[in-house]
């Protein structure tokens, strides 16, 4: 029963990530290139409603991954949340009142499968939940030390693919710490309480983490187009927390003749990541483009009588 309820609030998770991402891509789009990865950046954001609407969503959606993460393990949780991509299309083509493209379907239908047949051939289970220091300081050291590198190399370079992925790399590996930190913090709330949850360091580490993973996410979809940042996002984040999970906490999946269905379904679900962001870059290119149609016809001809 645990783990139903485990993978119900991580499915809600998703959602909540799905329409924050989708109002923050809104609000992305408005910040000027000189203000990326500067302090200008978070002061553009914070008067954009979209994106402080998509903070209160992204507040809750924590809040469901927290109780997510305390019912099971997190090579349960965090994969079901490469569900919030599909989820995140289908909420923006509600927004905008458009059907959703056969497409999206066919990219929704492989995450959906393919999640469906990895998690049923592993059979995710967690080992326990003591972590020993010498275990957190090579953990820490790891993941900063990779989310340096990669936002290091993605600061000096142009806007692009290139920079959209680096950064993007590095939002996925801070989102995986954010939520092994918070497996940590959630246990110490479990066996000892809300005092013990307040003075332990992970609590405030898994909130410094997301935050500079939040910040992170920003630049990325600041960077460059959302098909090479958001695969990359999704895979990676799902990746790394499975590496922690199994690393950290000793968490268990199925090995033997069970990597076969477990890789078919890793291979489905690359595939709808990898095809639904162009999708979605498609349907956005389709309402710029009747959106300024639309502007051109209410604007009339102009005294020449050409159209303005």
């Amino acid at each position: 029963m645990a783990a139903v309820l485990s993978a119900l609030f991580a499915l809600l998770a998703a959602v909540g990530n799905a329409t924050g991402t989708v109002l923050q891509r809104l609000a992305a789009r408005t910040v000027p290139a000189g203000d990326a990865f500067s302090p200008r950046l978070v002061r553009h954001l914070v008067r954009s409603p979209a994106w402080l609407g998509g903070i209160a969503v992204v507040v809750g959606a924590a809040a469901c991954q927290a109780l997510a993460l305390a019912l099971g393990s997190l090579v349960l949780v965090q994969p079901i949340l490469v569900t919030e991509l599909p989820l995140a299309l289908v909420i923006a083509c509600a927004l905008a009142r458009r059907r959703l493209p056969a497409a999206g379907w066919a990219g929704s239908l492989s995450v959906a499968v393919g999640l469906g047949l990895a998690l049923a051939a592993a059979a995710p289970s967690g080992a326990g939940t003591e972590v020993s220091s010498a275990t957190w300081v090579v953990t820490l050291l790891a993941t900063v030390g990779a989310i340096t590198l990669c936002a290091a190399a993605a600061a000096p370079r142009p806007r692009g693919k290139a920079r959209a992925a680096l950064f993007s790399a590095a939002s996925a590996i801070g989102y995986a710490l954010t939520a092994t930190l918070m497996k940590s913090a959630t246990d110490t709330f479990n066996q000892h309480g809300p005092s013990a949850f307040f003075a332990s360091w992970q609590t405030y580490g898994f909130v410094a983490a997301g935050a500079c993973a939040l910040f992170l996410l920003a630049n990325a979809l600041e960077s460059g187009p959302l098909v090479v940042s958001q695969p990359v996002l999704t895979l990676g984040e799902a990746l790394v927390s499975l590496a922690l999970g199994i690393v950290v906490y000793g968490d268990r999946v199925r090995t033997g003749w069970w990597l076969i269905p477990e890789a078919i379904g890793a291979v489905l679900v690359t595939w709808g990541v990898l095809i639904l962001p162009r999708v979605q870059m498609e349907d956005e290119r389709e309402r710029e483009g009747e959106g300024g149609a639309s502007r051109t016809e209410e604007q009339g001809p102009t005294p020449g009588g050409t159209a303005t």
